[in-house]
């Protein structure tokens, strides 16, 4: 059985999910006004192994994630502009072309990462209608009150408010920053918009749809509760999310479905912890992100971050730096080169028919199947379960049999193992790196080491590997 952390509990807990049949799991997506940095992206990559681990227990997962194309404002709460108005008019383009462009290239990340797409994957601004509707229940049951420039939820009327980040009620008005109360009509400073009328700075609001308290735009908190109850109803099994979502948005989220519902919204909540730079937290608004393209202009194959990720528990903040990547890329190079000696273990196997003794393994591969998945069973351990495929892949076995293990393990680690799978004894196409590594034989056959192991690091440098054999030597380009 799956234990997972659950953030609001404080502890882990296993899954025992709401319908008999499947998991309800809900992902909070981007705010579509700029690209994705590598810090948003650890998020979705721990959400994919979530997903894919549930799957690989034998679950049915349906996972719904929002974008948010409407609400977002630049303060994270009640202050500032719009976050895809204020890139439209930096852009000069329409703010339903900001959203279709960075969408895309969202999704582009995605793809590179090989994150699996959610089954369904829901933009707030084609959902207002149920939004109107939570706002509207949440009226009538009195959590939320209108102004005239907004309707708010009245934080003093939830006494749990702040029981996912730990922070009580008292702590939290006490806390609001000054800049939030930007409505003098506002009960308290920790109350939050659910609806932002076409007044005042809002008057010109691009998008804006018609409501039961005037025209204007849904608030940011408000559509992940609406999208996440009309797919997965509530309350469902698992909302997941980056860690700096829990002392606002999560928590506004609690808030108010629970008011308007009486029950839960999610039974576990799950949160990925930050990814540093040089120490500091990883933000667009911080001056400070970086985003997948520019790892691959560095040289950095998106699979490399990939690999980077999944060596550090997805709660345990990751600082990045240009020498990790680098030794992740030698990681990630020297489990496909491995994978692929397994490869050709098996081809070796099947040309003699069978008859290539394989060394006696110290473990069944059923042992190590059952460790890979007890390591993922326990709150999602991927350095664990990385460390159970290399244990694997340098015990003896039947190289067949542990290809197929492979296959099984990179079903949920999701690093395309599959093209370490090929055959890599091919003629080197290249004059120059065949010379090279003709004249690097030569230095080896005549015990030249010193000579040798220069022109590897030459070789190596142009994006070639040389692995050495007592029968010889082996150069072809490398993976990553």
């Amino acid at each position: 059985m799956i234990t997972l952390y659950n953030t609001l509990s404080r502890k882990k807990e296993p899954l025992t999910p709401v319908h008999p049949d499947w998991v309800g799991l809900y992902t909070c997506g981007p705010t579509v006004y700029n690209f994705a940095h590598i810090g948003n992206l650890r998020t979705f990559i721990f959400e994919d192994i979530l997903e894919r681990t549930l799957r690989a227990d034998g679950y049915a997962v349906r996972r719904v994630m929002n974008i948010t194309d409407v609400g977002h404002l630049t303060g994270d709460a009640d202050a500032g502009d719009d976050k895809l108005e204020t890139a439209a008019a930096e852009q000069k383009k329409s703010v339903e072309d900001i959203a279709r462009f960075y969408t895309d290239a969202f999704f582009d990340d995605l793809a590179k990462l090989n994150i699996t797409m959610p089954d369904i994957v829901a933009p707030a601004s084609e959902y207002v209608r149920e939004q109107i509707a939570l706002v509207q229940t949440l009226l009538e049951k009195e959590y939320a009150y209108d102004t005239p420039k907004a309707v708010y939820y009245d934080v003093s009327k939830f006494p749990s408010y702040g029981a996912l980040s730990g922070q009580s009620l008292e702590e939290k008005m006490t806390g609001a920053r000054e800049e939030v109360v930007v409505d003098s009509d506002k009960r308290n400073p920790a109350d939050f918009a659910l609806w932002f009328k076409l007044e005042g700075k809002f008057k010109k609001h691009l998008l804006h749809w018609p409501s039961p308290w005037g025209e204007g735009f849904p608030g940011w908190h408000i559509e992940c509760s609406a999208i996440a109850r009309h797919f997965l109803g509530q309350p469902f099994d698992i909302h997941a999310g980056g860690i700096d979502l829990v002392g606002t948005h999560h928590t506004n989220e609690i808030a108010q479905s629970e008011a308007a519902y009486d029950v839960p919204l999610a039974r576990v909540w799950m949160h990925g912890e930050h990814l540093l730079l040089d120490g500091g937290k990883m933000a667009k608004s911080e001056g400070n992100s970086l985003t997948l393209a520019e790892l691959a202009s560095r040289g950095f194959h998106p699979l490399v971050y990939r690999y980077l990720v999944l060596g550090a528990h997805y709660r345990t903040r990751l600082n990045f730096t240009w020498e990790s990547m680098e030794a992740a890329r030698n990681g990630i190079e020297r489990l496909y080169e491995a994978v692929n000696d397994l490869f050709e273990a098996a081809q070796a196997a099947d040309a003699d028919g069978g008859e290539t003794a394989a060394k006696t393994p110290k473990r069944s591969l059923e042992h190590y199947k059952l460790e890979f998945h007890a390591a993922l069973d326990d709150d999602l351990n991927t350095p664990q379960a990385l460390a159970v495929l290399y244990e694997m892949l340098a015990d003896g076995g039947n190289p067949k049999e542990k290809l197929a293990l492979v296959k099984h393990y990179d079903a949920v680690l999701g690093l395309g193992l599959e093209t370490a799978m090929a055959d890599a004894s091919l003629p080197v196409d290249n004059a120059e790196i065949a010379e090279k590594a003709r004249i690097y034989a030569e230095l080896r056959s005549n015990k030249q080491f010193i000579q040798s192991d220069a022109l590897r690091k030459d070789i190596e440098g142009l994006g070639y590997a040389i692995r050495d054999f007592k029968s010889g030597s082996r150069i072809r380009k490398r993976f990553f």
